[in-house]
């Protein structure tokens, strides 16, 4: 079992940025593929970025692109999705997922489908005001 903790959620004015991370619990969390989603009150859980377990293939929707940045740090067991220039449509859940296939390789379509993911945070608030 993988224990999935995100934080770093809050209020932010439109045009700010945060920093969301993600912490794993696991030895081998060097060995997995990681992926954030958010969801919005009345909407599906949608895609906002992914990053290979070497952190070489990252991926990103074509609504953060440009305005996030995803990186991990495997000494820490955490990944990072840096947010800027946020926008009110931007409000969500925040979830960080694990994809426990070990060393899996690039494919975008592949990390952007949320049943490829095994384990799943509570999620992080991220609440824009405009």
């Amino acid at each position: 079992q993988v224990q999935v903790v995100e934080s770093g959620g809050g209020l932010v004015q439109a045009g700010g940025s945060l920093r969301l991370s993600c912490a794993a619990s696991g030895e081998t969390f060097v060995s997995y593929s990681m992926g954030w989603f958010r969801q919005a009150p009345g909407n599906e859980r949608e895609f906002v970025a992914s990053i290979t377990w070497s952190g070489s293939n990252t991926y990103y929707a074509d609504s953060v692109k440009g305005r996030s940045t995803i990186s991990r740090d495997n000494n820490k067991n955490t990944v990072y999705l840096q947010m800027s220039s946020l926008k009110s449509e931007d409000t969500a859940v925040y979830y960080c997922a694990v994809n426990r296939t070990p060393f899996h390789g690039p494919n975008y379509d592949y990390f952007r489908d949320p049943t490829n993911y095994d384990y799943w945070g509570q999620g992080t608030q991220v609440t824009v005001s405009s």
